[in-house]
Order: structure tokens, then C-alpha cells, then sequence
């Protein structure tokens, strides 16, 4: 058997594991704000990611309307901010 990093074994494991997209959606939480700014994340009540979906939801009707609009956009800055492709489709709820 090969030697691994430590950091090469928990991405390996991450890889295969299904918490993964549990992790990366922590990771999006933790830059959310500043990939769509302090009043987007101030109203968006939750994040989650389901196989390469990033699941929005928010109550706020403007917002979701706005968010539907920019998914593109918002599928780059994720993916930029997480370092590699991870989101290839935005849902809004």
C-alpha cells in the first residue's frame, strides 16, 4: 500500500464518502457572505448541497426572484470559492 499524507487520506475519504457534500456546504456557509454580499446572506435561510446541486432557500420573494436570475453567476463564484467544480446546477426555493 502507497504512503498518504494525512490530508491526502481525508480527501480521498471525503471523495468517496457521502458527508461530502455536507462538508462543502459548510464551506460555501462559511464564504457565503462574501460571495454574494452582507444583505443576500443576511436573508437566505439555508444552503445545502445534494449531489452537484446547490439547494438556496430563502422567504423572501425579491430575493428569490433575484437569485433565480444570477444562478449562473452564482454556480462561478461557488465553484471559484470552493477551488474546484462542484456545482453544476443552482436551485432556488
Amino acid at each position: 500500500m502507497g504512503e498518504f499524507s494525512i490530508g491526502d487520506a481525508i480527501k480521498e475519504f471525503l471523495n468517496k464518502s457521502r458527508i461530502k457534500g455536507g462538508i462543502q456546504a459548510l464551506q460555501i456557509e462559511d464564504v457565503w457572505e462574501q460571495i454574494m454580499g452582507k444583505t443576500i446572506a443576511h436573508y437566505t435561510d439555508k444552503l445545502q448541497i445534494i449531489g452537484d446541486k446547490l439547494i438556496i432557500t430563502t422567504t423572501v420573494a425579491p430575493l428569490k426572484h433575484e437569485l433565480i436570475y444570477q444562478r449562473e453567476k452564482i454556480k462561478q463564484r461557488v465553484n471559484e470559492a470552493l477551488g474546484q467544480k462542484v456545482i453544476n446546477e443552482v436551485i432556488v426555493q
